[in-house]
């Protein structure tokens, strides 16, 4: 690197571009993106730069953050109705809002101020924000007030749940139903937990001599994404890396230039469950039973909001262990609880100690050397990581950090009793363990299995992947790893790793498959064909599919197994009320089954003779219905939304991989082929040179849909591509975003009401109507310079020619839409639905209209024209077209002075025409006008059976 390039990636050397009015100041900061948008923030010290940061989350992520914000509180189901109310049940008994108040009030001065920097930023970029997220429209609801501790909250309801505590639940049903030596009998990596990868290669197997970290945290696929891509630059320190949105700094993932370092889920035990027992008194407080009797404990209720229901109302008890999470307080004299009806505590380590590791936060962004993140991590609570990390000495570190409390073993594997002082937590937490990275190999890798972690945890992630990454880099570039050329390894070969698609855990299940006993002439053709089979789930493998196919069926099977029963069927734990429905996922036995297929055929639990039965049924079952289909196809990313099915399904793409390739898209097996869990970030961190650095994430910088940068890195995410990391100041782009002063009031600042004028979703509608299986419809009125750019985008497309715009300038669309504003008599609309626009909609009347000339005008006829965005494509979603039109007739039809619709699609559009029949128009006579010969249709308030 020549000076020159040092000298365009420090924060005050920038060529060409001076800072903006009082940078060097307390308060100001800039803002930079990248080609895709990636924000790259610039201030003159830390504090500011946390405002910065704070401030682009609200404006980049304003309805991730409130979403956010209302999960803490426990208060979704207020705008998202009675489905969320489990988790809003689970927040507030969980006390997350309070336990984050608690770990906020021990914050280091220092600490707290950072923090607070940071939440004055997200306050003064909401309105703005809020202004550009259709969201907030489409959910009728308005951005909150960001408190100091709401940062502690949403880590903190990020990762109640990382964990896996509700995985004690279900060993608990296990063992009381086939056994206590069955408890573990299904551990593996399952719901809820990770399937992140990680690996460091030394400067002795680089191109460059230096250092390399790779990997991908698996995690539920969110949209907008759990990670942000984001740069902060300071004088003290200058990091790139992976920002959990809500929360200020780098955790998990940065690159620091001089250090760089990244984390997997170590899938340590560090949460209890406690069996309580409770009784009410006769003044209506609760006592709990202890070690030393009862005693009185806390006691509460809080009410939550359920859009279109009734209120809830929710008792929030405390005792000596934790907030029970699980069952209710009974009135009656308790003896021992009833295994179908029990009473349970959580017990988790920042709820007793009042400390969430805030303050390792900015530690590590200081970070210099290797030493300096080492000393940092020692205060890291939750989630316990294990973590790799290199710096451009060559120095290395590979260690668990968090706080593991102590206790017995069984804490670890059971709901334990509460009232038996052998269950207590002792004083202080576990070593953490570390090792050496291993210099015969020059690797180390981390994939959630039991090895370094493994004092720590009771289930990890099965070996698979972290043996394939291993053989993978053990294997010169070129010489096994597809792909790659020439050893050794750069950071551009990474991605052959990131996207291995071996399935190691296929082999069991194919083993027997080739001992199945008597198979027909179509099951032994599919025998053939999967042993044959290369075990890569790869997007166009119809093998893969088959295979699938066939794990499915069997996991079925075994689900219907005697040896089984007690668990499966309508004796499923799933089906317990005793629990509240947010951990069925960890309590459904199909899934179970389905991620412990691999030991369920291996193990002794059924006679070897039945497991060769079952293949073989199985094999007869697919082969009897096989279809050819790529695993891409059937394999689709299905995100988490806080507002489902505001996208169709249909856009999501379909990857290759599975739950145990390190491309670990993790469907369910047994239930479906789409997946939920896949790499919510692939990174590259180069400690050569920053700039060979690399990362992706599944959708793109922006949470704003519509934006330029919402969706631009999908396609590179789904192939298995990443983008470079731009570090030269030169290269990146100033915005208007830049500032140096921010206010910090609720009220919405000019900007933001500006900006609400020229966001479709925030305008006043002349018309909603909800249709039903497709979402609310809303008509606002086009604002000719605002939607200039949209109106262009659409009018121009190929599938818009009978519109006759297109060759149109964006400059001639909104002179146009300007003209048609300033006519009392024609009007211009954008149809967005659930916010999204998705239709112009103009009306007119027609005897003041050229087409009038061409017809005999009725009294009450009213002429529309209507062109549906490219976007969604005919046919994207089933009937969506006439959803649409069902919301603009409505709208017509509303005003009774309207007696008939006009239409006058090209009469070459046979496919407009016959919609227009569909619906109820008659066909009138054909007319010619000067653009186009068009062919009239009218749609009579009669036709409807209106009056």
């Amino acid at each position: 690197m020549t000076t020159a390039d040092v000298d365009s990636e420090r924060p005050n050397g920038r060529s060409g571009h001076g800072p903006a009015d009082g940078f060097d100041g307390f308060d100001g900061f800039e803002v930079f993106r990248d080609d895709r948008g990636i924000p790259h923030l610039k201030a003159g010290g830390a504090l500011a730069l946390a405002r910065a940061q704070g401030h682009n989350a609200a404006l980049d992520r304003a309805w991730q953050l409130e979403t956010e914000r209302h999960r803490v509180l426990g208060t979704t189901a207020a705008y998202l109705g009675a489905e969320a109310a489990d988790w809003d049940r689970f927040a507030r008994r969980a006390r997350l809002a309070d336990t984050a108040r608690r770990c906020h009030d021990r914050l280091a001065p220092e600490t707290a101020a950072w923090v607070g920097a940071y939440v004055d930023g997200v306050n003064a970029g909401l309105a703005e924000g809020a202004a550009r997220a259709p969201e907030f429209a489409a959910a009728g609801l308005a951005p909150g007030r960001w408190e100091p501790w709401t940062p502690l909250g949403v880590w903190l309801s990020t990762h109640i749940l990382f964990a896996g505590f509700p995985t004690k639940l279900w060993r608990e049903e296990v063992a009381r139903r086939l056994g206590d030596d069955r408890a573990t009998l299904f551990a593996t990596d399952g719901p809820g937990t990770s399937g992140s990868n990680g690996w460091l290669l030394t400067g002795a197997r680089t191109t460059t001599g230096a250092p390399v970290i790779a990997g991908d945290p698996h995690r539920f696929i969110e949209d907008p994404g759990v990670y942000q891509q984001i740069r902060l630059a300071c004088p003290e320190f200058d990091v790139v890396g992976l920002a959990v949105p809500g929360v200020p700094g780098i955790a998990h993932f940065g690159h620091a230039g001089g250090v760089a370092w990244a984390i997997t889920n170590a899938m340590a035990d560090y949460q209890d469950l406690y069996r309580e027992q409770l009784r009410r008194t006769a003044d209506g407080g609760v006592e709990a039973l202890g070690p030393d009797g009862w005693y009185a404990v806390h006691a509460h209720t809080e009410t939550v909001e359920v859009a279109g229901g009734e209120p809830e109302t929710v008792e929030v008890v405390e005792t000596d262990r934790g907030p029970v999470i699980i069952g209710d307080v009974r009135d009656d004299a308790p003896g021992d609880e009833a295994p179908d009806a029990p009473v349970i505590s959580l017990r988790y380590p920042p709820r007793v100690t009042g400390d969430l590791g805030f303050h390792v936060l900015p530690a590590l962004l200081r970070a210099r050397t290797v030493a300096d993140l080492d000393t940092a991590l020692d205060g890291w609570v939750e989630p316990v990581n294990v973590v790799l990390a290199a710096d451009t000495t060559g120095a290395t570190l590979h260690r668990v950090a968090g706080h593991v409390p102590v206790r017995p073993h069984e804490n670890r594997l059971r709901v334990v009793p509460a009232h038996d002082p052998a269950y207590a937590w002792r004083e202080g937490a576990e070593p953490t363990p570390r090792t050496e990275v291993d210099p015969a190999t020059g690797t180390a890798v981390m994939a959630n299995e039991r090895g370094l972690a493994a004092p720590l945890g009771i289930e990890f992630a099965p070996p698979h992947r972290a043996r394939r990454i291993r053989e993978l880099l053990g294997t010169p570039p070129g010489s096994g790893a597809r792909g790659l050329t020439g050893p050794p390894w750069s950071s551009a070969d990474m991605a052959a790793v990131h996207t291995d698609t071996r399935l190691a855990s296929s082999r069991q299940l194919l083993s027997l498959l080739a001992w199945a006993p008597d198979l027909g002439p179509d099951a032994e053709r599919l025998r053939d064909r999967l042993l044959l089979w290369d075990r890569h789930m790869g997007e166009d493998s119809a093998d893969a599919t088959l295979y699938s196919r066939l794990r499915a069926d069997v996991v079925h099977r075994l689900a219907a197994h005697p040896a089984l029963r007690p668990v499966t069927g309508d004796a499923d734990p799933w089906r317990s009320a005793a629990y509240p429905p947010l951990f069925r996922p960890w309590l459904a036995a199909v899934p179970r089954i389905g991620y412990a297929l691999e030991t369920l055929l291996t193990v002794g639990l059924l006679p070897y003779e039945d497991r060769l039965a079952i293949v073989a049924a199985s094999a007869e079952a697919v082969a009897a219905t096989e279809a050819e289909s790529p695993w891409g196809q059937v394999h689709r990313v299905s995100p988490w939304q806080a507002l489902p099915g505001a996208t169709p399904e249909e856009v999501w793409p379909g990857l290759a991989g599975d739950h145990d390739c390190v491309l670990s898209t993790s469907s369910v097996p047994g239930i479906t082929d789409l997946f939920a869990r896949g790499p919510a970030a692939r990174y590259v961190w180069d400690l050569a040179r920053r700039e060979d650095s690399l990362w992706v994430v599944p959708f793109g910088a922006s949470g704003v849909p519509g934006s330029a940068h919402h969706r631009d890195q999908s396609e590179l995410w789904a192939s298995g591509r990443l983008a470079p990391v731009t570090t030269d100041w030169n290269l990146l782009h100033r915005t208007e975003e830049s500032t140096t002063t921010m206010t910090t009031t609720s009220e919405p600042t000019a900007s933001a009401a500006s900006a609400a004028s020229t966001v479709p979703a925030l305008r006043p509608a002349v018309h909603e109507q909800k249709v039903e299986g497709f979402g609310v419809v809303r008509l606002v009125p086009v604002d000719p310079a605002a939607d200039a750019e949209l109106l262009h985008r659409w009018v121009t497309e190929e599938r818009a020619r009978y519109w006759g715009m297109a060759d149109h300038t964006r400059e001639q669309v909104q002179e146009v839409y300007e003209f048609v504003d300033s006519l009392p008599t024609h009007h211009a609309y954008l149809a967005l639905r659930d916010g999204v626009p998705a239709a112009l909609f103009q009306t007119y009347q027609p005897d003041a209209d050229p087409v009038g000339e061409c017809y005999d005008v009725q009294p009450g006829d009213f002429g529309i024209h209507l062109l549906i965005a490219p976007a969604e494509g005919e046919g994207a979603v089933k009937g969506y077209t006439d959803a649409l039109l069902t919301a603009f007739i409505g709208y017509v039809f509303s005003d009774p002075a309207h007696l008939r619709v006009v239409v006058e699609p090209d009469a070459r559009n046979e496919r407009a025409l016959a919609r227009m029949v569909r619906v109820g128009f008659e066909l009138g006579p054909e007319i010619r006008k000067p653009e186009k010969t068009a062919r009239l249709a009218f749609l009579t308030r009669a036709a409807l059976g209106l009056v």
